[in-house]
């Protein structure tokens, strides 16, 4: 989704271990992102198994120790970006956020917006017991998306439909419903990605985020405000400072900017099974996609329409897309320009 020169805003880190594939190296440097690829001598390179079975189910492991990134490993380049993806557990991810917003902060100055945060839980702690953590978490990241099983798992289901053994639908809007109904007063997004029936958009109503990421009112919450439910010491002066009053201290309604929520089916781009290969990769490519449409300003739903198609590409081969050039010197994935593929797939959507 950014052809060149657009791929060198794209930052990601890669920690190369002793046994780190040299070939690697060259097709990482091809596409013109700014990698940070950082050599250890003393370790082996982080590697995983993923296992497949049944309706869509994954089973991971790690084949040697992990080397765990944190805001500290970010160069300012990178402190700087505007939208983040994290992969890990409920509080490992407050803890990031924090983390990355206090960097943020010192690297920005006055300049400091908040960025995009998309959490997708780790599957291990997506587990009932995990269920609270969880609900704690969505009030300060942008975008939570599990998958359809972790979702389910969140709930003590299984989410698949007993009647026709596969993903259940109505499973994954009824559990989006029961998770944002935790968070009231405020506007929170979940985005299911299940498999072949496309991904699931579920979002609540409430005020929109300003561009600059804060609130409308220039009275700025309690730093350690939590949003998302009231507090013995919630400070309902800043909880409603959005509110817009008339001359007689009525609340002016229709001068908020309300967001009306979404709930919103989007199919997946491969309607023919066959084209789909491997599927390993295949969130990621949705997150990143995803990632980069609301960096570009798109809306959430047309970043989610992004990350559709960033997902196509990845999950038709064993391994990555391949990059190319058409006859006029476009770049191509797999032999298809993405903006092709976007427009194609704009045209197959329902019309607003």
């Amino acid at each position: 989704m950014s052809p060149h020169p657009a791929s060198s805003s794209i930052g990601w880190v890669v920690d190369k271990g002793t046994d780190f594939p040299p070939h690697l190296v060259s097709l990482i440097d091809s596409w013109s992102t700014s990698c940070i690829l950082r050599p250890n001598p003393d370790r082996l390179t982080t590697r995983g198994w993923n296992g497949y079975a049944g309706i869509e189910k994954r089973a991971f492991k790690y084949m040697t120790p992990k080397r765990r990134l944190t805001p500290e490993d970010l160069p300012p380049s990178l402190l700087r970006a505007k939208s983040f993806h994290f992969i890990c557990s409920p509080v490992r991810c407050q803890q990031m956020v924090e983390e990355l917003r206090r960097r943020r902060r010192e690297e920005m100055g006055a300049d400091y917006t908040k960025p995009f945060i998309i959490w997708e839980p780790v599957p291990d702690c997506c587990t009932t017991d995990q269920l609270l953590a969880c609900t704690n978490t969505l009030p300060i990241v942008d975008i939570c998306s599990p998958n359809h099983a972790e979702l389910a798992a969140f709930m003590g289901d299984d989410g698949v439909d007993a009647d026709s053994g596969d993903i259940s639908t109505t499973a994954v809007e009824r559990h989006c419903e029961q998770l944002l109904a935790s968070i009231p007063l405020q506007s929170f997004t979940i985005i299911v990605r299940a498999g072949h029936k496309g991904c699931y958009m579920a979002r609540n109503g409430g005020r929109k985020r300003s561009p600059n990421g804060h609130g409308s009112s220039k009275k700025r919450r309690k730093k350690d405000y939590v949003r998302g439910g009231l507090q013995a010491d919630t400070d309902m002066e800043a909880l409603f400072a959005g509110l817009l009053q008339d001359a007689d201290g009525c609340i002016a309604r229709e001068e908020i900017e309300i967001d009306q929520g979404v709930e919103k089916w989007i199919p997946a781009y491969h309607t023919d099974a066959t084209k789909v290969v491997d599927p390993t990769g295949g969130g990621n490519a949705f997150l990143g996609g995803l990632a980069v449409g609301l960096a570009r300003g798109k809306s959430i739903e047309e970043a989610a329409v992004w990350a559709t198609v960033a997902a196509s590409f990845v999950i038709e081969q064993i391994g990555v897309p391949v990059l190319g050039k058409d006859d006029s010197g476009n770049e191509t994935w797999n032999g298809v320009r993405a903006q092709d593929r976007l427009d194609e797939f704009q045209e197959r959507l329902p019309k607003a």
